[in-house]
């Protein structure tokens, strides 16, 4: 009697563990980025853009009341959402001095900030991955507002928009396990000052950040895609990181299905847009990088890039992409190896 019950319960062990094994192995790779990529929306785009975009911003110059009263909109929607400023800070800005902002070409800025934004790993709390955009402008010329909806009022929601997405995930159980740093930088119209600064100045360890995904005008086409938007230019992932390209490549394939356009990704391209955006700040500091964009057209830096231009339809989706990259970065078992040349 003993035996044969010693026999039931190691078959009803067996039968339970094939079981479980059986049922692991039908879970689709990565089911939880396509759980949260709905969690992008639209809609909720649409909303920041148009505030962030709007006159009352005055075109969000560097330092500029316009400016500030943007960074405000932006700090009240991560306090809605319940996405706190990082550890160690005191709040959700990042101070630079005006002596910093006008060293290098004594533009007469005022104090300007970087605002900052924190998701905490759920197990590799000290490393992190940091997800950026500028998001000044350049103010008001003869009379006229610039309001950069593309440049970059786009990229500005879009972080908005995956920070709003990765705070979900934790919310219900399936938080990043490394953290999320969301960093909307200031003065890059005027140099690339505010990811400079946070560079030379990191509130975490550089030798602990994981990788930059920087999103720098996703909102619009070119001329060289004006049959379809659903592209986007890829510019530095192969640079430091073969890990990081091939999640940008595996990402888009498994989930998004953007035509990735490698066109500006040569450092020798005369445009130079790998040495132009906030990426560059950490890729010269042996950081992967990867820079999404999709191209210059007629509004550029012209009072003209208005949010009524936006295809809202392009910009959801490549914040999606934007997404996705980071969050096989931030959940993945291994850090990015860094197995290239530096990033200058």
């Amino acid at each position: 009697m003993k035996s044969n019950c010693i026999k039931i319960i190691a078959l009803f062990l067996v039968t339970g563990l094939f079981t479980n094994c059986s049922s692991q192995k039908s879970v689709p790779k990565n089911i939880t980025i396509a759980n949260y990529l709905d969690a992008i929306s639209i809609e909720s785009l649409r909303t920041n853009l148009t505030k962030i975009a709007s006159d009352e911003m005055e075109g969000r110059q560097t330092g500029s009341e316009g400016q500030k009263k943007a960074g405000r909109y932006i700090i009240d929607f991560y306090k809605s959402h319940g996405i706190a400023y990082p550890k160690g800070a005191t709040d959700y800005y990042q101070h630079i001095p005006a002596a910093y902002l006008n060293a290098k070409y004594n533009e007469d800025l005022p104090d300007s900030e970087n605002i900052w934004a924190f998701i905490e790993g759920t197990e590799k709390p000290d490393e992190i991955v940091v997800i950026s955009a500028h998001y000044d402008h350049v103010g008001i010329k003869k009379g006229e507002i610039y309001n950069g909806a593309d440049d970059d009022g786009s990229g500005t929601v879009a972080i908005m928009e995956m920070a709003a997405a990765f705070q979900k995930a934790k919310n219900e159980g399936r938080g990043p396990k490394r953290s999320i740093l969301i960093l909307h930088v200031t003065g890059e119209e005027h140099g690339l000052h505010g990811s400079r600064y946070y560079s030379e100045n990191p509130l975490f360890p550089i030798v602990n950040t994981v990788a930059d995904v920087n999103i720098d005008m996703i909102g619009r086409r070119d001329d060289f895609h004006k049959d379809s938007n659903n592209y986007v230019y890829v510019i530095g992932s192969d640079y430091l990181s073969s890990d990081l390209y091939t999640i940008c490549e595996s990402v888009n394939k498994d989930f998004i299905h953007l035509d990735l356009d490698y066109k500006y990704n040569d450092k020798q391209d005369p445009n130079r847009f790998y040495y132009r955006s906030d990426h560059y700040n950490f890729a010269k500091n042996g950081i992967p990088s990867v820079f999404l964009f999709n191209g210059t057209h007629a509004d550029y830096h012209k009072a003209s890039d208005e949010v009524s231009k936006i295809e809202f339809d392009a910009l959801t989706k490549r914040t999606q992409y934007g997404f996705a990259i980071a969050w096989e970065i931030a959940n993945r078992k291994d850090k990015l190896v860094v197995d290239k040349e530096d990033g200058r």
